[in-house]
């Protein structure tokens, strides 16, 4: 049981770190969209294909701690979860999977608020590598 918690966390230590690297992607893309140093339809598709795989890390995150009966790790990570769901359902409808849409991401306001989800997102996924490796030692 204890090895398989360490395989457990191990993992997410992992996949952690990609989901930090996403973060950071999108952080900086959108960063490059508010000073027009790239255009909406080339951040767009660079940034669409990379919300689905975060998604879906995020959902085998929750299955992977539901399986394990990590019932804290799980409860933290299902409100982020949940807003993913949330989140995708109410995407704008596009011919192709992913949330951005490159007509609407110059809107002001919807580039602030996807940067202000980049940033919060990235304050999680830092706190959320942390803690495993907390769990590591402990």
């Amino acid at each position: 049981m204890v090895l398989d918690a360490f395989l457990h966390y191990m993992l997410v230590l992992v996949l952690t770190a990609a989901l930090i690297f996403f973060t950071i992607w999108h952080i900086i893309a959108f960063d490059e969209l508010k000073t027009d140093y790239k255009n909406p339809i080339d951040q767009s598709n660079s940034l669409n294909p990379l919300v689905l795989p975060e998604y879906l890390i995020r959902a085998f995150f929750c299955v992977m701690f539901l399986c394990a009966a990590e019932w804290l790790t799980l409860g933290l990570n299902m409100p982020l979860l949940a807003y993913h769901i949330w989140r995708y359902m109410s995407r704008p409808v596009m011919s192709s999977p992913g949330l951005y849409d490159p007509t609407t991401i110059m809107n002001t306001d919807i580039l602030a608020y996807c940067q202000k989800d980049g940033w919060c997102k990235l304050a999680f996924y830092l706190l959320a590598f942390l803690l495993p490796i907390r769990m590591l030692y402990v």
